[in-house]
């Protein structure tokens, strides 16, 4: 029998309640269904294909231990490549269910929070996470994304 994956993620420690409040929805969602499921967590970013938990999420796909994957929304799997991991699931019969809590942002929102974690990304490998130049250089974008937002 294939078992159910829920699966959380978030992209700093910064945002660890928000894992929590996702992996809460999750197991509330998967438990009304009567699912037995397992709740998989990674913290990194949705531009990182390394995280523990997603290298087992696919590995574990790929030998037909899974028959359905529950996540509240796609680019929680992966800012970039989400498709791509749907389309192993659609060939692997995995169902995917995504839960889209809260609103949905526009395109314009998810455009600026792509370049938004684009640049954190790399001006961190340019930086280190924890320079003041990263800081600023963040500061900056996040400035700049708000405005356009508004």
């Amino acid at each position: 029998m294939r078992k159910t994956i829920a699966y959380a993620r978030v992209s700093s420690d910064d945002q660890k309640d928000d894992l929590e409040r996702q992996k809460q929805v999750l197991e509330l969602y998967c438990a009304r269904q009567g699912w037995t499921f397992e709740v998989v967590a990674d913290l990194g970013s949705g531009m990182n294909d390394h995280k523990k938990g997603l290298k087992r999420l696919l590995h574990d796909i790929l030998a037909d231990r899974i028959g359905r994957l529950v996540i509240t929304h796609t680019d929680r799997l992966l800012r970039f490549g989400a498709q791509l991991v749907f389309a192993i699931c659609e060939a692997k019969q995995v169902e995917v269910v995504i839960l889209n809590q809260g609103e949905d942002t526009t395109f314009e929102e998810e455009l600026a929070q792509d370049v938004l974690e684009i640049v954190t990304v790399f001006s961190a490998r340019l930086y280190g996470s924890r320079s003041r130049k990263n800081q600023k250089l963040l500061d900056g974008v996040k400035h700049a994304v708000e405005e356009a937002s508004s």
